[in-house]
């Protein structure tokens, strides 16, 4: 498809894309699907009123190794001016703490933004590709790296476009574990849907879509002390190299995709790629369709839960930081059953 844009950034779009769908100069994708109605529907899903708290604790998985990407937050005590405000006598009557934290925004439980992955394209025809994002925002203006005086900061594509939302809506989570068990299981798309028909799973346009594989479950067990050997055979991991599952994600019309693993997709631990680049599904969602990817979701007992009573559906609410600029988030969501 050949589309001229306000900004004229792109007249050639990727195949398997939607951009310009949602708005020449859209940054939510396909969060604009949640609105008000399918909201509403979304919290008639509730009939219990119990509330799951779907994030790992934030200081998981730990095992920080030397030149690791990721680190732990690191929490420290500010400051007023000499005094360390821990346990801070503020009047001979009153303390205070007041902390500050190092926080690495992709560590444990987390949302990609959708300037977190993007791809080398011909964005004009011209027989030369230039590195791009979502609905073509470029590399280096749009997404700009740090400098010595500024760290990177991303003026389109921030993880604060999904935040203004409210990422809330319905969800519907499908377990692996049950059909598969809790080794490690590369799921194509006959095996995903599969699981759904046996489990009732119904998935709507708007819908967040979670996949239970266990991966984080065998995370919290080895206690902040990650076995990596160990993890690389846990938890069900999707395969991003099946096109008839991420034609399946582009036709579910979901708005987001959520695991309890570290990537949703299994990929090479020596990065090598294929022609559709090292995560064909990360390509697909978040810079083809503008699905955004939730990773590391504590999902264990709400996916037993929902077994127990034989329903898959409930109230999503799982907004990141309104940090803006930032190419991912922490969040705490919350699922309502």
């Amino acid at each position: 498809m050949t589309t001229a844009t306000t900004q004229n950034r792109w007249t050639r779009r990727p195949q398997g894309s939607n951009w310009g769908d949602f708005g020449a100069d859209d940054q939510r994708g396909r969060m604009n699907l949640i609105t008000d109605e399918r909201r509403l529907a979304a919290i008639r899903e509730v009939k219990d009123g119990k509330a799951f708290v779907l994030s790992l604790p934030l200081d998981f998985p730990g095992g920080d190794e030397p030149g690791a990407a990721r680190h732990a937050p690191r929490l420290y005590s500010n400051k007023l001016g000499e005094m360390d405000m821990c346990n801070a006598p503020l009047t001979p009557k009153d303390i205070c703490c007041d902390d500050s934290v190092d926080l690495t925004l992709q560590y444990s439980t987390q949302w990609d933004a959708l300037c977190h992955w993007g791809r080398q394209f011909d964005v004009d025809g011209s027989g030369t590709e230039v590195p791009v994002y979502y609905n073509g925002f470029r590399a280096k203006t749009d997404i700009a790296c740090g400098t010595a005086d500024h760290g990177p900061y991303a003026h389109k594509l921030g993880i604060e476009n999904m935040a203004e939302t409210g990422v809330q809506g319905r969800g519907v989570l499908v377990n692996l574990v049950k059909p598969y068990g809790a080794g490690r299981t590369v799921v194509d798309y006959d095996m995903l849907m599969k699981a759904m028909d046996e489990q009732g799973v119904e998935v709507r346009t708007g819908d967040m879509l979670l996949i239970y594989t266990g991966y984080c479950d065998a995370v919290m067990a080895m206690n902040k002390q990650p076995d990596e050997e160990k993890l690389a055979q846990c938890g069900a991991v999707l395969k991003g190299s099946d096109e008839r599952l991420l034609d399946w994600i582009d036709s579910s019309g979901i708005s987001a995709l959520i695991a309890d693993n570290q990537a949703v997709e299994g990929f090479s631990a020596d990065l090598s790629a294929g022609e559709n680049g090292l995560l064909p599904l990360h390509d697909r969602c978040l810079f083809k369709l503008g699905v955004h990817l939730g990773e590391y979701f504590w999902l264990k007992e709400l996916a037993e839960y929902l077994d127990s009573v034989g329903r898959h559906a409930f109230l999503l609410t799982a907004p990141p930081l309104r940090l803006p600029g930032a190419a991912g988030s922490p969040a705490t969501p919350v699922a309502t059953v």
